[in-house]
């Protein structure tokens, strides 16, 4: 019976080398470096025809993406630098002719195309490529009808995007001095080429955001202006960053992109569109010589308005003044009563001066000197009663028949009782003929005597006589 696992030096559990073995090992590395060489070494420079697929931009900037046709597909990678000069935005299902060169990716044993530059395929691949981007931006809103605002009639400042070099500039500005001078800010940018339509588009967002009344006046109109050109050369016009600045612009926009026939996404996205760059300036501001014709002539039809309006009141006043009554009319009633109130007055007056005087004489009669006697009498009766009272009530009268006033020293306040008479060291005996001061002896305490002392009398008031009272 045969050996069922015969020996076979080819199938060796270690590996030897063997005699006559001219192919060394190599590692996996080694294999993938000289296939990169290899490739890089053959196609350096190539041009690929085919459409984007699996398009991706990452955060770093850099573009990844496979190109394919019917029949393969190629990874392709964009580098950032390379990524943010292109002319237009890729989109999946646009066919584009990329240029670059062919290498490995080691790390997944993959060869791809590093692109350098990138183009449309053609007039029908831009075109594809437009209408995918209006599409897109048409199903935002940006070119609803809702979203249009008015333009003003006559804008005290405008402000104008184009390029400061070219011919549009110039008719805009001879336009605008020819039909009604306005304030122009000109914001000048690149209108074809790359960076132009990020240029655009800071420029109008530029203009967005001026403030009122700051330093440089903020524009009540935008025009967004270029000149005739192909597709390729208006592209700018329809990138979408340039869409988005336009439709976003809280300011009216005018687009005045290429000639009558030329149509970019920009002209959609405008409160307007203009067929040319003079014609926007036409529409921007009326002519200035019609505004005053027109202001002249509907001064003159308001005057002839209010020339007829005097005319006619005029007319019907005249026409109600006949109806009216005349004045003598009017007034002979109130003249009748006026003079019956007048006559009636004179006689009210008269009465009233009659009861004057008899008023006069009945005081002349009361004022005789006979009653004035008899009144100063009176009066001096009143005051001799009165002076009598006050000698009544005189505390040193009562002294004139015996009895003496007790007062304390040094105060003077008159006592009334013997308990204040022991609280005070020295009293006052007022007599009638003037004082003695004692002192207070207490049980069994003997004091020196004080000594006496004749006051002056005071003199009494000299009685009232008859003729004048008197209270002294």
């Amino acid at each position: 019976m045969p050996d069922p696992y015969p020996y076979d030096e080819s199938s060796r559990l270690v590996a030897e080398e063997i005699a006559g073995d001219n192919a060394l090992a190599l590692s996996v590395g080694e294999l993938s470096l000289k296939l990169k060489r290899m490739v890089e070494g053959e196609f350096g420079h190539v041009r690929l025809r085919g459409e984007i697929s699996g398009y991706k931009r990452a955060t770093s900037g850099h573009v990844y993406m496979s190109l394919k046709d019917e029949n393969a597909v190629i990874d392709a990678v964009m580098w950032k630098g390379a990524a943010n000069t292109l002319p237009f935005q890729p989109q999946d299902g646009i066919e584009v002719i990329a240029t670059g060169r062919l290498t490995t990716f080691p790390g997944r044993s993959k060869y791809q195309i590093v692109i350098e530059r990138m183009e449309l395929a053609g007039a029908g691949a831009l075109m594809a490529l437009l209408e995918k981007l209006k599409a897109k931006l048409a199903g935002e809103g940006l070119f609803a009808r809702e979203r249009k605002k008015p333009l003003p009639f006559m804008p005290p400042v405008i402000g104008v995007v184009t390029s400061p070099t070219g011919a549009v500039i110039r008719d805009i500005l001879h336009r605008l001095e020819d039909r009604c001078p306005t304030h122009v800010i000109v914001w000048p940018v690149k209108v074809q080429g790359d960076g132009s339509a990020r240029e655009i588009a800071a420029a109008i967002r530029g203009f967005d955001a001026i403030e009122p009344g700051g330093p440089v006046p903020r524009p009540d109109l935008v025009i967004v202006a270029r000149g005739g050109g192909s597709i390729e050369d208006l592209w700018s016009f329809n990138e979408e960053v340039v869409v988005r600045a336009v439709a976003d612009c809280s300011i009216p926009i005018i687009s005045a992109v290429g000639h009558e026939t030329d149509t970019t996404l920009c002209d959609y996205a405008a409160d307007l569109r203009a067929p040319t760059p003079t014609a926007a300036a036409e529409i921007a501001v009326p002519v200035l010589a019609d505004i005053r014709l027109t202001v002249a002539a509907q001064g003159q039809r308001a005057e002839r308005c209010a020339r007829r309006y005097v005319e006619r009141g005029r007319e019907q006043l005249t026409a109600m003044a006949r109806l009216l009554p005349k004045r003598d009319q009017l007034l002979g009633p109130q003249r009748q009563r006026a003079d019956e109130a007048g006559a009636r007055l004179d006689r009210g007056l008269e009465r009233r001066v009659t009861l004057a005087r008899g008023g006069l004489d009945r005081a002349g009669a009361a004022l005789r000197p006979a009653i004035l006697e008899r009144q100063v009498e009176r009066g001096r009766d009143r005051l001799a009663s009165t002076w009598r009272l006050v000698q009544s009530l005189n505390p040193d009268r009562i002294l004139e028949r015996g009895y003496a006033r007790i007062t304390a020293r040094p105060g003077g306040e008159t006592l009334s009782s013997a308990e204040a008479a022991r609280a005070a060291d020295t009293l006052t005996l007022r007599f009638r003929d003037g004082t003695v001061d004692v002192a207070v002896e207490a049980a069994g305490v003997e004091r020196p005597a004080l000594k006496t002392y004749d006051k002056p009398r005071r003199e009494q008031p000299k009685q009232a006589g008859p003729d004048q009272p008197t209270l002294l």
